[in-house]
């Protein structure tokens, strides 16, 4: 990994509305830290380190700090942990870790893919990416921004594992050798695909409307068996009160 420049400063206000004003200013809180070294809270141009971010492949970055002022005006660091904004994306913190030129030091590199598997495009398979990130170990200087894995020559079930992925000279890739980075496995047919959506619910879902159709139906057929009930009770007076007045009339007569 090559080393940048990056210009910082010693920043001596760590107040919530200090750092607000830093941040209006153009500039953004760091800090750095080391395991032979007190933390140090320092100052960077936003528009220094988003031109040191831009041109980067990924957020593993080697940088020579040239400390403005201080006693230590030279260190090297990596990019530890950059902090964004949630809405904006903007930056709005970054931690650096003081390394030593001659010390290994282990990282978390994202990994790439390079071309397309044969498996995906004439078999009709699905590239699965299992691992993002792995974990290296190695010197500053050794360590890649990120590892380029080619899954061109990939069949449908063949897989890249962790032992096979290439690394740099002096470069260590930890963690099993046998664990899948990159695989291609085969398309789903039609009972997977119906399985799965079981699995993720669509079932109790079809059970449900189910239920609320059958109740639909019960309160539509209450009324009518009511209303049935009623008919028939009418039904019933109505020739008793016919009767009655026959044979009024009858004793009249």
């Amino acid at each position: 990994m090559k080393s940048v420049s990056l210009t910082v400063y010693p920043r001596g206000q760590v107040k919530r509305l200090r750092v607000k004003k830093l941040r209006a200013s153009g500039r953004i809180p760091a800090v750095i830290y080391g395991a032979k070294t007190k933390p140090q809270n320092l100052e960077i141009a936003i528009k220094d380190l988003e031109d040191v971010i831009h041109h980067s492949a990924s957020e593993n970055i080697l940088v020579d700090l040239a400390v403005t002022g201080d006693a230590q005006p030279k260190r090297l660091a990596l990019v530890q942990e950059i902090q964004h904004h949630a809405l904006s994306g903007k930056v709005l913190h970054v931690d650096f870790h003081e390394v030593a030129e001659n010390e290994k030091v282990t990282i978390m590199v994202p990994v790439e893919t390079v071309g397309e598997a044969v498996g995906v495009k004439s078999g009709g398979g699905v590239l699965e990416h299992v691992l993002f990130r792995v974990k290296a170990r190695g010197l500053p200087k050794d360590l890649p921004e990120i590892f380029n894995v080619d899954v061109s020559k990939l069949e449908i079930g063949q897989a890249i594992h962790l032992g096979e992925i290439p690394a740099p000279a002096g470069v260590e890739i930890l963690g099993d050798k046998a664990i899948p980075v990159i695989a291609v496995a085969a398309p789903l047919t039609e009972a997977q695909e119906a399985a799965a959506a079981t699995a993720t619910g669509a079932e109790p879902e079809m059970i449900k409307e189910k239920k609320e159709e059958g109740a639909a139906e019960g309160a539509a057929k209450a009324p009518e068996k009511g209303a049935a009930k009623a008919a028939d009770k009418g039904a019933e007076k109505a020739p008793e009160k016919g009767a009655d007045k026959g044979g009024d009339k009858k004793a009249k007569k």
